[in-house]
């Protein structure tokens, strides 16, 4: 019988990257595809005050929007029953002549819409008290962008709406130099892909190898009569197990643990180095003597980690468990039975022969590969005895949740209170007392902006008794000056500042609507006069 040759086996030819991709290439190397079709399945609502309130912040809202639409979110509603004025013209850049005395959210919304063909825009004129359902209701957005000042009645029924649906909700600010945001988080706002520092998610196993790592340690010959080429190539992470086990003959069997037995432990690992070869060094001994600190170290457990497996949503599962603690709970039942977590299967670069290199990598994703099938039978375990009639987990996300696993973090806001802000707080006696403080230690850094961003309820609510906030006369002096000013300027927008305000608003809506990144948990003050943001908590 005549042998056939076997026929040659044609690659796959390389796929140009689409246009979309094209369009889209430096938002997906941040986010990735999964985070860019979360941007594109939301739909933003952007609420600015109604005409009476006398609202200004409209500015800082179109900046915002155009800042989601460039990256393409899906749909965008404006809620505006104001006209175009000629004093909006001249602040705001989302309007043109033509537009003066038109409704200001079609206006706004029709010129926002040319930045992106690919997104929807819808615009509300009626006034928010004859749109707004009474229980607050506003089922097709999944993020809400209010802009100051709302009138507080309407603003806890939107706020409650909101955390009852868990939708996220962002109060604007600005004011002259002055500008904020406040961020309102449902009662748990779990966060898979944090985005943490590469360094900090390396996870090697040295002191908790498995027996195939083992077994190439046992095959790694006498390093000592390896030619000179050989021994600089070997693999650091090779060179540390093959120590460690050096190391455990003369110390009862033990890993180095405390700083001066993993000092000492970097001492025996250079002495093995070898000087005298034609490279003049061997960069891979380098590498292990740098990685002793950090790698001989027990596999890493993230404080968040640790905080959601105590959170009773993980443990007291039902039919309804959203997808996240279903699968938190497997990973939590892996961690229990095994002491570790997953292991996320990557490695660093490292001075080696490509095979070598190669076959480590194949071990570790390899690993990687079996703990997530382990987590993905205890996700399907637990589906089925709850009986879920949803469609079942993806795998993706559950192998996405593993290799994050250690990085997890879940916000809480455990009040289910309406988001606080600046302007809320004028009102409580807990925050004057503590802005008397403030301010007898650096009251021109704090106090301007306090008043700015209050400048709509001056002088209209009680002035403020200057003598309560400062027993020194030339503060006393200083600050009703500063009252002054706030109301005679009204609260007026600065476009640079709203612009600033608007870019700071979007970066934090889009780690709510991807669910990466952490966002802002609280309110953050912008000061245009020293160029500086605070973070505070109410």
């Amino acid at each position: 019988m005549t042998e056939v040759a076997p026929r040659e086996v044609t690659p796959p030819p390389l796929q140009a990257p689409t246009a979309k991709e094209k369009k889209y290439d430096r938002q997906l190397r941040l986010w990735a595809a999964s985070g860019q079709r979360a941007l594109e399945e939301s739909h933003v609502l952007l609420i600015v005050g109604d005409e009476a309130c006398g609202s200004n912040s409209t500015i800082a809202g179109a900046e915002t929007l155009k800042n989601l639409i460039l990256p393409s979110i899906g749909s965008f509603t404006i809620a505006d029953s104001a006209k175009v004025t000629e004093a909006d013209l001249g602040v705001n850049f989302f309007l043109e002549p033509s537009s003066l005395n038109k409704s200001r959210a079609e206006e706004t919304q029709r010129l926002l819409q040319e930045l992106n063909p690919d997104v929807s825009g819808h615009a509300i004129t009626a006034p928010l008290s004859e749109w707004l359902p009474a229980d607050g209701s506003l089922t097709p957005y999944n993020l809400i962008l209010l802009c100051a000042p709302v009138p507080q009645e309407q603003l806890r029924r939107i706020c409650a709406y909101a955390s009852a649906s868990s939708i996220p909700v962002v109060y604007i600010q600005s004011a002259g130099f002055f500008a904020s945001l406040s961020i309102q988080l449902p009662a748990e706002f779990p966060i898979v892909d944090t985005h943490p520092d590469p360094e900090t998610t390396q996870d090697l196993r040295l002191l908790v190898p498995w027996p195939e790592l083992e077994t190439v340690v046992d095959e790694l010959e006498d390093i000592s009569t390896l030619s000179d080429h050989e021994h600089g190539h070997i693999p650091y992470l090779l060179l540390l197990l093959n120590y460690l086990r050096e190391w455990k003959k003369t110390h009862d069997d033990k890993y180095p643990s405390t700083f001066k037995e993993k000092t000492e432990f970097r001492d025996l690992v250079r002495s093995g180095a070898r000087t005298r070869n034609p490279e003049g060094g061997e960069e891979n001994y380098d590498e292990a003597c740098a990685a002793v600190l950090k790698s001989i170290a027990p596999p890493p457990v993230g404080s968040g980690f640790k905080d959601m497996i105590e959170m009773p949503s993980c443990t007291d599962l039902n039919k309804d468990s959203a997808n996240f603690w279903i699968i938190a709970n497997a990973i939590k039942t892996f961690h229990d039975a095994h002491g570790v977590l997953p292991l996320p299967g990557s490695l660093p670069d490292m001075k080696a022969q490509s095979a070598d290199y190669v076959k480590l990598q194949t071990i570790y994703k390899s690993k990687a590969r079996v703990d997530v099938a382990e987590v993905t039978k205890i996700v399907r375990e637990t589906e089925q005895s709850l009986s879920k009639t949803a469609s079942p987990i993806v795998d993706s996300e559950i192998e996405a949740f593993c290799k994050n696993a250690s990085h997890i973090r879940v916000l809480t806001n455990p009040s289910h209170e309406y988001l606080p802000t600046l302007r809320l707080m004028t009102s409580d006696p807990k925050t004057l007392s503590r802005l008397s403080s403030v301010i007898e230690n650096d009251w021109e850094s704090v106090f301007p902006v306090f008043l700015a961003l209050n400048a709509n309820i001056f002088p209209a609510e009680k002035p403020l008794d200057v003598t309560t906030l400062s027993s020194d006369p030339e503060i006393q002096e200083n600050i009703t000056k500063a009252i002054k000013e706030v109301e005679r300027i009204q609260g007026g927008e600065l476009h640079n500042v709203s612009s600033v305000l608007g870019g700071m608003v979007a970066q934090e809506a889009i780690k709510l609507l991807t669910r990466q990144y952490v966002p802002v948990d609280g309110t953050c003050v912008f000061d245009g006069v020293r160029s500086k943001s605070m973070v505070f908590k109410f």
